[in-house]
């Protein structure tokens, strides 16, 4: 009896030093490893998300249709002062003959801030940060018109016209459309309040002479 007892006794000795070594050697591993800190991913600052905000505007092409032109010999011009005010109250548009549009036209005009086709005239809004523009806008407006279609952002609004490509600019990124806002927050204002768009039935009113 005491032999057999002697037997088990030294066999779990055995497993009890070989279980000891192997938890040596994972601890030595563990403690050879070169773990570094991960660095904490730095916040983005307000001058930082204005400078991201105006690559943005600049790159996919919103001074294209909302920045006023002059023509010159190498074409459309972008008028500096006016940039990004949108269509220019007062301005007239040239004469248009409706029937171009039963063709499949989409016409727009020199400087590119108004554009006509079967949803009538559509002109480019103010985005500066004059009242008449953006000035009064808060971020979630911005985003229910970024990504919604909702003119001026409001949700019981209509659905902006064509040709603002809103389906596009809507696959942003909350970071991104935050610091479109604020870069367009803190452009100069330029007051200029956009004319409302012409509905198809008036269209007749832009006929040649």
């Amino acid at each position: 009896m005491r032999n057999s007892f002697l037997k088990f006794e030294t066999g779990n000795r055995k497993y009890l030093t070989v279980f000891l070594v192997i938890f040596l050697l994972i601890l030595t591993s563990c403690n050879d490893k070169d773990y570094k800190e991960v660095p904490e991913e730095k916040k983005m600052t307000m001058n930082d998300s204005i400078k991201r905000g105006e690559y943005l505007v600049k790159t996919i092409g919103c001074h294209d249709c909302h920045s006023p032109k002059r023509m010159t010999e190498r074409g459309p011009e972008e008028i500096p002062e006016l940039a990004l005010s949108g269509h220019q109250a007062g301005d007239s548009l040239p004469p248009l003959n409706p029937e171009t549009l039963k063709n499949g036209w989409m016409l727009m005009t020199g400087d590119l801030t108004a554009a006509v086709g079967p949803w009538g005239v559509s002109f480019a809004a103010n985005i500066t940060s004059d009242d008449t523009g953006l000035g009064n806008w808060n971020m979630e407006r911005f985003k229910t018109a970024m990504r919604e279609g909702k003119i001026k952002g409001d949700k019981g609004g209509r659905m902006m016209l064509p040709p603002m490509p809103w389906q596009n600019f809507g696959k942003l990124s909350d970071e991104d459309l935050e610091s479109m806002f604020k870069y367009l927050h803190s452009t100069k204002p330029v007051n200029n309040a956009v004319p409302p768009p012409i509905p198809p039935n008036k269209l007749d009113s832009l006929k040649t002479k």
